[in-house]
């Protein structure tokens, strides 16, 4: 069982539902130039967590997994983009680098599902979230957090979650 510091912070989540519910918490704290990373394999939860952010973050639009088309976008009422990335079929970096990664942190918050495939072109500060199968109903989440920004989104968000 790894040590975790103040830059990490573990849940389990027992349902679905549960994870939606975490996913919107979150949802509501990011901002325009956020960036999330998510990994985990299929089956982990990626998907149901974007649900949650894109309900805290106040879309109405609905959330699926953007595998065929790469990039889908979530709109707030006043414009703003959560952009929601799925690295899953990128080939190679150079596909990464021409889906203009900048511009959507720049116009909006990015999340990106299987973000270990393309971390070589995110930039370095960043919420990392590393989801895995557990049973059918059960998900760990590992959140860490990478630059001062994200420090104290997890630190708010650990006070949310965990009260205190």
């Amino acid at each position: 069982m790894p040590i975790l510091d103040a830059r990490t912070l573990e849940f389990f989540s027992r349902s679905p539902e549960q994870t939606r519910r975490l996913g919107m918490r979150l949802g509501a704290m990011i901002q325009p130039g956020d960036l999330l990373c998510l990994s985990g394999e299929l089956g982990a939860g990626k998907t149901t967590l974007v649900q949650g952010l894109a309900q805290g973050w106040g879309s109405l639009d609905s959330v699926s997994s953007p595998t065929f088309v790469l990039v889908n976008q979530y709109r707030k009422p006043e414009g703003v983009n959560l952009y929601h990335l799925d690295a899953y079929r990128l080939d190679d970096i150079r596909e990464a680098e021409e889906l203009d990664l900048i511009n959507m942190t720049e116009t909006g918050a990015l999340v990106v599902e299987w973000a270990e495939k393309i971390e070589k072109v995110l930039p370095g500060e960043h919420l990392w979230i590393k989801l895995r199968w557990i049973q059918d109903e059960q998900r760990g989440m590992l959140f860490n957090s990478r630059g001062s920004r994200y420090d104290s989104l997890l630190d708010d968000f650990r006070r949310k979650v965990m009260g205190g």
